[in-house]
């Protein structure tokens, strides 16, 4: 037993994972020395035509594609197979470029039924749940709202490799604070910065082992009910929200979608993966595809 504690605090910490980090992190310091014009788009490239079918991402995309949305042509799979690791590194580029990032993005449009009464819950002090996915970039809205005066705490899964978690958690800090690490801790530090009235967004497209059992593209997909719940808990609107990348690859908009009705955690999240998935059909290239969402 003291063995396998030990094997899992040093996991992340070994030479591979110093040098793993070196280079990602090497390629990305690389990266920001170019004009954000070039940089954003050639982070896209890059991953998507090198690193992508490396790392075999190309296969996944292709067999969770195959697995909810077999009739999709052949043409399309394979758009996608560039498309959904462009749109990826894209979002991870436009995060570690910090201050330029928030400019280019911090007066984002921000339309939907939903605006109206997350403005109303931020006037009167109320907390608020923003639900999204793994789609476009989420930070934008983080971001955009926040340069309207909203206070929003981010949850984030802290990287098993420690060297490369230091320099994403900076990043992620660069873009807004305050940000939460998944786990007792952090968990603890959101809910008192929601009962301050504080808001928080959350991505909820992952699979969860100890999740409910709920329909996600039409298949069994594990989902965490704690968003539904927390919600419920703070009694404050749980709120989908996306910000939908543009042609132009840099540019975005934001759409705040009306609450979930408050009931049955399992229903409201249900709701949720409905909401995801709608908007997953209507820019395919933009979800991350490359995920192993559906795990049951």
């Amino acid at each position: 037993m003291a063995n396998t504690r030990k094997n899992k605090a040093n996991r992340g910490r070994g030479a591979g994972s110093w040098l793993l980090n070196a280079v990602v992190h090497g390629l990305i310091r690389g990266a920001l020395r170019l004009p954000y014009e070039r940089r954003i788009p050639l982070a896209g490239w890059v991953t998507a035509h090198i690193l992508a079918p490396l790392a075999g991402f190309d296969r996944r995309i292709r067999n969770n594609l195959a697995l909810v949305c077999p009739d999709l042509p052949e043409a399309e799979v394979r758009r996608l197979q560039r498309a959904v690791p462009d749109n990826a590194a894209r979002s991870w580029m436009e995060m570690y470029s910090g201050a330029e990032f928030i400019e280019r993005v911090k007066d984002t449009p921000v339309s939907g039924p939903g605006l109206p009464i997350v403005d109303e819950a931020r006037k009167a002090g109320r907390p608020v749940i923003f639900v999204t996915g793994h789609f476009g970039n989420y930070d934008v809205a983080r971001v955009a709202m926040m340069a309207r005066g909203y206070r929003i705490g981010g949850l984030y899964n802290p990287m098993r490799n420690v060297y490369f978690n230091k320099h994403y958690v900076e990043a992620l800090e660069r873009v807004g604070k305050p940000v939460f690490p998944r786990g007792r801790r952090g968990l603890a530090d959101l809910l008192r910065f929601l009962k301050s009235g504080g808001m928080t967004a959350l991505l909820v497209d992952l699979h969860v082992k100890r999740g409910e059992t709920l329909s996600f593209f039409g298949r069994p997909a594990k989902t965490a009910l704690s968003a539904a719940e927390l919600a419920l808990k703070f009694d404050a609107p749980l709120v989908p929200a996306y910000a939908i990348r543009q042609p132009d690859g840099l540019s975005f908009e934001i759409v705040i979608e009306a609450p979930v009705p408050p009931g049955d955690p399992a229903d409201m999240m249900q709701a949720v993966n409905d909401s995801i998935e709608a908007m997953a059909r209507r820019h395919m290239e933009q979800w991350f595809w490359i995920h192993r969402r559906w795990k049951v």
